[in-house]
């Protein structure tokens, strides 16, 4: 059986990737950009470092720095009609994930149009908006190499999962020197969601030949640089090895898929504003341990790649260690429960059915190896609280 592997047309990766803007705007034969970004990439400098690329005035982008964490339908229509202002012809998403996910969210509503629910899955876009060139400013959401946007229905709480090859950037940068300024929590957070990429991508139900040579090289690189990362930011090497990864895990499960880690995580950031990444880890070592009787072989793969096994251990000692060590992943990076969070009991425990219901009508869960009900969702999320 044959399987589909959608990328961007252009990656430019490495030590100020970023500054090959101009030429990659110029080689999508675009002459009218406009940039999406946040507020936090003006005040630390980086767009004004990327508009100083620009020599030709008439090129100068625009800029639209109104994008938020965790981007509402709201966010995005604000955007959408900043971009429709104008005949801009192509979109350059600056930032973490949530100005990538926006841009990449703009870019069919500007061409397509309709409402973003529109496009929620089981919906597929097949068809590609104005050209999306992303550069990512932290290493974990893999948004600037998938086909994949996340946009929150700010009426119902829920996160949607939009999907399809009209999503994926046309080119992505990845220049890992703009990640030396994160601080810690950034660092952890987007670092684990990268690992749960790369696990989820590696024991899918739709893991293929190609997506499991991604994700097992994006283990490696994130478990092996992930504490090194966060205790010393500034190490250049840590830093490339986590952007490197992160971008991998993308590919991976771009051309796979997340399961019930991502499925169950979404809701927990639509109810109570938790960052993606922060989610993930909530979950990430509570989910590997439901599942890991229905792939144990894979999940014995995985911690043999991290090095939480050896080549010694039998699969069933390895998935025991590799349970071990996503919780110790969680104590050294400081990763809360959801009531150190400050997220008040009887509200969790309040919307527990309603989320597990969420997470399964995303898809993600059917991924999964082993497909929980609801009942079984709920209990892994009383399981969270104060673990």
């Amino acid at each position: 059986m044959s399987t589909q592997v959608v990328l961007p047309r252009i990656l430019q990766i490495g030590a100020h990737a970023s500054r090959k803007i101009v030429e990659v705007v110029s080689s999508l034969a675009c002459c009218h950009p406009i940039i999406l970004t946040d507020k936090t990439m003006v005040e630390l400098g980086y767009v004004q470092a990327l508009l100083a690329q620009f020599e030709d005035a008439e090129q100068l982008p625009d800029v639209f720095d109104n994008t938020i964490p965790e981007p509402t339908v709201a966010s995005i229509m604000q955007a959408v009609s900043k971009v429709k202002s104008k005949p801009y012809d192509c979109i350059i998403a600056l930032g973490g994930g949530s100005p990538i996910d926006t841009a990449k969210a703009v870019a069919v509503l500007v061409k397509f149009g309709g409402e973003m629910k529109d496009y929620k899955f089981p919906y597929i876009q097949t068809q590609a908006g104005l050209p999306v060139i992303a550069i990512p400013t932290t290493a974990g959401t893999g948004s600037e190499v998938t086909k994949f946007t996340i946009i929150t229905d700010q009426d119902t709480d829920e996160k949607m999962l939009c999907a399809g090859p009209g999503f994926m950037p046309a080119a992505a940068l990845i220049d890992y020197t703009l990640t030396l300024s994160l601080p810690q929590r950034i660092t952890a957070d987007t670092g684990i969601d990268a690992l749960t990429h790369a696990i989820e991508a590696y024991v899918s139900k739709k893991a293929n030949l190609y997506s499991d040579s991604q994700a097992l090289a994006a283990m490696k690189l994130l478990a092996l640089n992930l504490r090194e990362a966060y205790n010393n930011g500034k190490n250049e090497t840590a830093r490339e090895a986590m952007m490197l990864g992160a971008t991998l895990a993308g590919l991976a499960f771009s051309n796979a898929s997340v399961a019930l880690v991502h499925g169950m995580s979404r809701p927990i950031g639509a109810f109570f504003h938790v960052p993606h990444g922060l989610s993930n880890a909530m979950l990430l070592p509570s989910v590997t341990a439901f599942s890991i009787t229905s792939a144990t072989a894979r999940y014995a793969t995985c911690a043999r790649t991290i090095g939480a096994a050896a080549s010694h251990h039998s699969d069933e000692q390895a998935c025991e260690l590799l349970i071990n060590e996503l919780q110790q992943i969680n104590v050294d990076l400081k990763v809360p429960t959801p009531k150190e969070f400050g997220i008040e009991k009887d509200a969790f425990f309040a919307v527990c059915t309603t989320m597990a219901e969420q997470a399964l009508a995303s898809g993600s869960p059917g991924n999964n190896p082993r497909v929980p009900s609801v009942k079984e969702m709920v209990t892994i999320y009383h399981g969270l609280w104060d673990k």
